[in-house]
């Protein structure tokens, strides 16, 4: 169960911030509380899975796959580029989610 409650983390926790843009500096009303709506229920959820999962674990996931779901859609839906360095980037967060993964304490 905790680790639905981290997907549900995860996946908050990039519906807002792929919100943030819309917000304009947090000056339009309805897309600034949908996205901060959305980091709310993020940390709920995360405040879940930690009661199981360690939080260094937790926290690498959460941040990890979250900076690849962003960087994806960033590049899909946003026309955002995706050049070598910034693959590269992400390959390492990838790298260091796995290795925090193979060493933790499950």
């Amino acid at each position: 169960m905790a680790y639905l409650f981290l997907a549900l983390a995860i996946a908050a926790e990039v519906t807002g911030t792929s919100l943030i843009k819309s917000t304009e500096g947090f000056s339009r009303l309805w897309p600034s509380l949908c996205c901060l709506g959305a980091y709310g229920v993020s940390f709920f959820f995360l405040s879940h899975a930690v009661r199981d999962v360690p939080v260094g674990v937790a926290y690498a996931l959460w941040s990890g796959l979250g900076t690849v779901a962003i960087v994806t859609i960033g590049a899909v839906f946003l026309g955002e580029s995706v050049t070598f360095v910034k693959a590269l980037g992400v390959g390492l967060v990838v790298s260091g989610v796995v290795v925090l993964n193979l060493g933790g304490t499950h």
